[in-house]
């Protein structure tokens, strides 16, 4: 077959959506780069292309066959399969392809390690995230003299005595260590855990040296980032050490793109290997949003001599972009892995026996991590607590019951139509849904328009009085959020935003006459350095005064992160005009809604299965909801996502010993 025969069939494929107009493109830029390119490697390096957007590193070669399925192949690519695999050596030989398997630095574009395709840059991250992670955990950390005495007067009573403290045990990993991961699902302590290391490194830093620790925090997005600032100013309140350590304890928070300093239009960062950051412990929240590019970056404006500290769940979902770092970090989490010498370290540091979780298969990333196993937010009798584990645990029985008979805290319809979404998202209400109060109640989206109106300030009251009611606005915007699973379609925020919109529009609750309308909730949808603005932002456009005290549109922000501020205490105002990159954000999708927690949260699924449909998804959908969580999918459509696993073909486990 000639390459214009090749590229007649890609595409079509374009026009069957099978693959994107760039894959094809990539095809035809290697094709001019070597004009002897067997076809069978140009479509292998579309198809990598199209898996690489799908969120994964690599094309594993062994499993073609299985992927053929899985995606229902058309007879082309079967062809094109079967080519290959009668001759593998000659559809590879190329002057396109690199051998990655002796860890080299390649200039081919493709590079392929053991059965594992990779484009250069991905491969070139994989690697240095391998070896990095690698380096920190061969160095050799010795643990503070008085680690034992100040873990015991932080940690002054076990939750369960019969079971091991693992926040106590993860902070005591952290202390002997240049990199360590702490992972557990929501309300089980991560932060209040990380805070308690904050304060045991400081004390011990101050003890022997005059310089504290410079210790930086981040999150992956703007909203990650304001939920961590929030949780670490009232811990750090509570925690148990002398002025002088807690104020040495920053409780500000950056996003990762603001602490790297990145570049508008480039990927790169001012801070990098040549550049590194100034800093002795960095601390990064909701690491499952951080994609193998990011990761490599943050890797690489680390100092030699300081410690990362990751915290996350590992059974969120995973990065928008190219990667599961903190899924192939935390594969081996559930069962610990931990060697002898670990378990009696710890038992003799901490007191806690964990020789149950030791593995004759241990790897030295094992004993770097540490997952958080009891959830405080969510107890036994938590409907939302217990579906998500039957969800997690991949039971669709205890699913089914929790659903036909929910708890207190669950609403669930097996299916709604249009109207009903809409009455339920605007007023909370839900059939199921029993509360004692209005302050404790489900709600919707009335609650937030009603108060803006209601605590409206006078036009003449000065600036911080208005402050406070977008303040207000906002966290009571942020009570209640519907999610949904795709973007597209009538059941998708394509969708369901315009049907919201009109909806409270009829009810008198917003004038949608206009494009722009006080009441109007936006998501910043890319980054805006110039404005502060982060993607995943979220503000409220209100009617506010102007310097001439006019009343004018503006849309309030909590504000990011700045060098000695703490983020979310202060209020950012912009003109609609200057927002190019927005969207309505009365329904959102659940990727987008990471990093975020809400009183009540609504998961709206679609009626047909869907690969983006899966078990991590459904997960996180859940866990957005602190007290009420109401599910619309059938019991079908539920079982499906339940069985369907998120998997993200990557060769970084491997690289590090985890596997």
């Amino acid at each position: 077959m000639s390459h214009e025969a090749l590229f007649g069939l890609l595409d079509q494929d374009v026009a069957q959506q099978r693959l994107r107009p760039l894959d094809v493109a990539l095809a035809r830029f290697l094709a001019g780069r070597d004009a002897s390119a067997p076809p069978p490697l140009l479509w292998l390096a579309a198809l990598l292309s199209r898996q690489v957007a799908d969120g994964h590193l690599c094309l594993d070669l062994d499993a073609l066959v299985e992927l053929a399925d899985e995606q229902a192949w058309p007879y082309a690519w079967r062809q094109w399969l079967r080519d290959y695999q009668d001759q593998p050596a000659a559809t590879l030989t190329s002057s396109l392809m690199a051998d990655g398997h002796d860890g080299l630095p390649v200039e081919a574009p493709l590079v392929l390690d053991g059965t594992r395709l990779y484009l250069r840059r991905y491969w070139n991250h994989e690697r240095l995230v391998a070896t990095t992670i690698r380096e920190r955990l061969a160095r050799p950390q010795a643990a503070p003299e008085e680690l034992a005495s100040e873990l015991t007067r932080l940690f002054p009573a076990a939750i369960d005595n019969d079971q091991p403290d693992w926040p106590k045990i993860a902070c005591a990993l952290a202390a002997r260590g240049a990199f360590t991961v702490i992972t557990g699902g929501p309300g089980t302590g991560k932060t209040t855990t990380v805070v308690r290391l904050l304060g045991l490194l400081q004390t011990l830093q101050l003890r022997e040296h005059a310089r504290p620790l410079r210790i930086r925090l981040a999150a992956p997005t703007g909203k990650a980032a304001a939920r961590l600032n929030a949780s670490i100013a009232a811990q750090l309140a509570q925690l148990d050490v002398d002025d002088a350590v807690r104020s040495a304890i920053p409780a500000a928070v950056d996003t990762l793109h603001r602490l790297l300093g990145a570049r508008p239009d480039t990927r790169r960062f001012r801070h990098d290997r040549s550049n590194p950051l100034h800093l002795d412990v960095l601390v990064i929240d909701e690491a499952s949003m951080i994609d193998l590019e990011m990761m490599s970056a943050v890797l690489a404006a680390l100092p030699a001599a300081a410690r990362l500290i990751l915290l996350g769940d590992k059974d969120q979902l995973s990065s928008v972009e190219a990667g599961a770092v903190l899924g192939d970090l935390c594969r081996r989490a559930d069962e610990g892995h931990y060697d002898t010498a670990t378990a009696d370290w710890l038992q003799a540091t901490t007191g806690d026996n964990i020789h149950a979780f030791t593995r004759s298969d241990a790897q030295p990333l094992d004993q770097q991590v540490a997952m958080l196993r009891h959830s405080h937010r969510f107890g036994d009798s938590s409907g939302i607590g217990q579906l998500a584990h039957a969800v997690n645990a991949g039971d669709t029985h205890t699913a089914h019951a929790l659903l036909d008979m929910p708890p207190i805290d669950l609403a669930w319809e097996p299916s709604a139509s249009h109207a009903q979404l809409a009455d339920m998202a605007i007023e909370g209400n839900h059939v199921h849904f029993t509360h004692t109060d209005e302050a404790t109640s489900p709600c919707g989206y009335r609650h937030y328009l009603e108060l803006l109106q209601r605590h409206r300030p006078a036009l003449h009251a000065d600036g911080t009085a208005h402050d406070q009611w977008a303040r207000d606005v906002l966290q009571a915007f942020n009570r209640f959020q519907l999610l949904c699973a795709l973007r597209h379609g009538p059941y998708g925020v394509e969708g369901l935003n315009p049907l919201l919109a009109e909806a409270l529009h009829t009810r008198g609750l917003i004038d949608t006459s206009l494009g722009w309308y006080e009441g109007r909730p936006v998501m910043v949808t890319r980054n805006d350095y110039s404005l502060g603005l982060a993607n995943g932002d979220v503000g409220i456009c209100l009617r506010m005064p102007d310097e001439q005290g006019t009343p004018r549109l503006s849309v309030a922000f909590l504000a990011n992160a700045t060098a000695g501020s703490a983020i979310g205490t202060r209020i950012r105002h912009v003109l609609p005009s200057r927002l190019g990159d927005v969207e309505t954000v009365y329904a959102m999708t659940v990727h987008k809604s990471q990093g975020s927690e809400f009183e009540h949260t609504a998961l709206i699924l679609p009626a047909d299965a869907n690969n983006i449909l899966t078990r991590e998804l459904l997960y996180t959908g859940i866990t957005r909801a602190r007290r009420w969580f109401s599910l619309f999918g059938s019991h079908a459509i539920v079982d499906s996502a339940i069985m369907q696993r998120t998997r993200r073909y990557s060769g970084l486990a491997e690289r590090l010993g985890g596997v």
